[in-house]
């Protein structure tokens, strides 16, 4: 009996903090057992991680005309137009296996710029890169040989894409060895060109209801994009 007496008085000299550590311990644990597991992240996160030499905004617009377009999309190329054609500014992501797929150089039109692309249109015979969102069609060999059709979504932006012959092809003056002669890439007329060594595997892995995003901090683009401005109770690229 004096044991047990002694015993009590001890826990009451004891700090509180000690006597409840038991209590604090089991609410810590039952709020990890109650916490729902991590929701995935969202798409321009993803991206980013894929390809973190990528620029940010680029990633982040992409990811939001995407989300907007076709939220169930398994490929989609980026495309910074914004850098200079001396780096590689095309991203080609597979979204379902989450793996970045290309990383490579693309050229950009004789009439939007030198090293930089500066001006876009939509306009034919203007050899001007458009901006946007796109929808591959079928590949097909022609004048610039296996070529991949792009869809241009956006009115007014790019969507005579079709009708101007804007597609995706390799070409020899898409190299290193060409920027080391001229300290750029050559120039297309308006087409994203790339190089000639990933033509057949680059434009396999796009062809036929997948996404290119070609990115410009234009502000007017911006501010009126139809996919950057989404009406999110319609899939506007779904037609």
């Amino acid at each position: 009996m004096v044991l047990r007496l002694k015993a009590s008085a001890l826990l009451l000299t004891l700090p509180l903090s000690l006597v409840t550590l038991p209590l604090h311990a089991a609410n810590f644990f039952a709020n990890i057992a109650a916490t729902p597991p991590l929701q995935t992240s969202p798409l321009h996160h993803q991206l980013k991680q894929l390809a973190p030499q990528a620029t940010p905004e680029a990633l982040r617009m992409a990811a939001e005309a995407l989300s907007c377009a076709d939220p169930n999309a398994e490929r989609l190329a980026v495309i910074d137009y914004s850098l200079p054609s001396s780096e590689q500014r095309m991203w080609v992501f597979d979204l379902h296996q989450h793996k970045l797929l290309f990383e490579e150089l693309v050229s950009h039109g004789q009439g939007s710029g030198d090293a930089l692309a500066e001006a876009f249109s939509n306009t034919p015979n203007s050899h001007q890169t458009s901006l946007g969102l796109f929808r591959t069609k079928n590949s097909y060999y022609g004048r610039n040989g296996y070529s991949l059709r792009l869809d241009g979504l956006e009115p007014q932006v790019n969507d005579l894409a079709y009708e101007r012959a804007i597609v995706i092809h390799g070409a020899d003056y898409v190299s290193e060895d060409f920027i080391d002669q001229t300290g750029r890439l050559g120039r297309s007329h308006g087409c994203p060109a790339v190089r000639a060594d990933v033509t057949y595997p680059l434009i396999n892995s796009l062809k036929e209801e997948q996404y290119v995003f070609a990115y410009y901090p234009d502000p007017e683009w911006l501010a009126t994009s139809t996919f950057l401005n989404c009406d999110t109770d319609t899939q506007l690229a779904q037609r």
